[in-house]
């Protein structure tokens, strides 16, 4: 999609602080953290919300693949981390994207909102 900011990221037209790559994912650090480490984790290809994920697709996996190596490459791996994925308007999502938010480094409030 032309005019997503994740596709131009990942195509490399708009700069990034990559912390991962591999064949279908891509990893970035958000611009405006919400923690001491806030990270993008985005399928290379375009795929809107987390409801458009194919059921016999392994792209959840490999986001999750992604999510714990990006966790081991930002040493949260053993002290702990959160992963938000928010879908639709209502649900927070801003990019039409799908993208998971890994955050750490510090603890984290109990409440989610």
């Amino acid at each position: 999609m032309d005019e997503c900011i994740f596709c131009k990221i990942v195509k490399g037209d708009i700069p990034s602080a990559k912390v991962y790559e591999d064949e279908r994912t891509f990893a970035f650090d958000d611009i405006q953290p919400m923690a001491p480490v806030h990270v993008l984790i985005v399928p290379k290809g375009h795929v809107e919300t987390v409801m458009d994920l194919a059921e016999d697709d392994d792209l959840a996996k490999d986001l999750l693949t992604a999510a714990q190596k990006v966790a081991r490459i930002k040493k949260v791996d053993r002290s702990g981390f959160r992963l938000v994925v928010n879908c639709g308007s209502d649900g927070g999502q801003i990019v039409s994207h799908l993208h998971l938010h890994l955050l750490g480094g510090k603890k984290l409030a109990d409440e989610m909102g």
